[in-house]
């Protein structure tokens, strides 16, 4: 890793996907830099190679974070695999050749755990990629993830450019799904245990045996780390970005039930599908560049209901 410092101040930064819930984090967070902060409308269309092109032609950005992408939960990858491979595969690759075309200095590129083996040994290390087969519900998304990263690597090499990537782990906070059809597991479960009180259920039922581990990273922490990787880091290797601490589902149920005031019990549907048994990713490469999280899950957690109760009220998401 070369110890080089990006100043972020006057440069014209574009956050491709800023509606979405990584995206608008890295905006607000992007906001204290004094950058200038670019985005595009719904009429570029990231999947359009001419679209896309046209736009870095126009705007000539000095900074892009590659925030946009097709995503959701086990339900929606395993229905919709061309969706996920195709849509993000043309995401990616258009606009890190615009921004190669257009001059752009600096790129990160935003992955995804799902990257790594199945069976991957835990906590997971940066090498660990492409060490074995992934998990099958949502290797169609994580093959897309894996040419991004490459895709990044691939320009340093042949062009020298200072493009990056970072790997985030489960992610959640404001501008989450909530729609239980395609919704990841943390927002679903914040949906149906309010639900769930409302009704006056006696339980709510989760997927799988409720054993499975999974890491927590809050959406505000990300984008914090993404800033720091953008003004610190320069390097080949992809960086894990996670809090250093798993939680079975089962017990993460029980957590958003606390939070959410819902009194009653967790079944489990075991003719579910588990998914990865265990998902941790060793962040220790980013630690030691001095960076680590500061949002703890029950703390996120209730911020993350807070805010999916303001969209009820206020209709931006549909009861």
């Amino acid at each position: 890793m070369a110890d080089v410092p990006h100043d972020l101040s006057g440069k014209r930064v574009y956050v491709a996907g800023h509606r979405g819930m990584v995206g608008s984090a890295i905006v607000r967070r992007l906001a204290s830099e004094n950058c200038e902060i670019l985005t595009s409308d719904r009429a570029t269309d990231l999947r359009e190679q001419g679209a896309v092109r046209d736009w870095f032609e126009a705007n000539r950005p000095d900074v892009v974070v590659l925030a946009a992408a097709k995503v959701g939960g086990i339900l929606a990858n395993d229905t919709y695999p061309a969706q996920f491979l195709y849509d993000n595969l043309m995401i990616e690759a258009n606009v890190i050749e615009a921004a190669r075309l257009a001059g752009v200095e600096r790129l990160l590129f935003l992955g995804s755990s799902c990257i790594y083996p199945k069976f991957a040994p835990q906590p997971i290390t940066e090498d660990a990629l492409l060490t074995g087969p992934l998990e099958p519900t949502n290797e169609w998304y994580a093959i897309a993830k894996i040419a991004g990263i490459k895709l990044c690597q691939a320009y340093r090499r042949e062009y020298g450019l200072d493009y990056i990537s970072a790997m985030p782990t489960n992610l959640y906070g404001p501008g989450d799904n909530f729609d239980l059809a395609g919704s990841h597991v943390l927002p679903a479960l914040i949906r149906k245990a309010h639900e769930a009180k409302l009704a006056g259920k006696d339980a709510i039922e989760i997927w799988g045996t409720g054993t499975p581990r999974r890491e927590f990273l809050h959406v505000d922490d990300l984008a914090d780390a993404c800033v720091y990787l953008l003004k610190t880091y320069s390097g080949e290797s992809h960086v894990n970005v996670g809090s250093g601490t798993d939680i079975a589902i089962g017990d993460l149920a029980e957590l958003v039930c606390k939070v959410v005031g819902f009194e009653g019990g967790v079944t489990k549907d075991a003719t579910k599908p588990d998914g990865t048994p265990r998902k941790l990713m060793d962040s220790g490469l980013l630690a030691s560049m001095g960076w680590s999280a500061s949002i703890g899950l029950e703390e996120g957690v209730a911020g993350a209901y807070q805010w999916f109760l303001e969209g009820l009220e206020q209709g931006t998401i549909r009861a």
